[in-house]
């Protein structure tokens, strides 16, 4: 479930190259959630191990992630250990 959320959130990935030659990626619906790298796949990394961190801190928090389509919603009551 939780592996079929992040490819989904990833496939949902926007990247641009920037003026200074780095790589800057963001996912519209999870707000905060960017990388800036060197490379694209650096950057494609990084992205996801931000987007990991963020699904963690957001149901630690009890926050609702967005629905994504294709992908089972994730149960209202998930317990994450501490």
């Amino acid at each position: 479930m939780l592996t079929d959320y992040i490819i989904a959130a990833m496939a949902k990935a926007k990247y641009e190259q920037i003026e200074d030659g780095t790589y800057f990626g963001k996912i519209p619906q999870f707000k905060g959630v960017w990388a800036n790298a060197k490379t694209l796949k650096r950057c494609r990394q990084e992205l996801q191990e931000v987007l990991e961190e963020w699904i963690v801190v957001s149901l630690r928090v009890g926050s609702k992630l967005p629905l994504l389509p294709g992908v089972k919603p994730f149960p209202k009551r998930l317990k994450v250990a501490s």
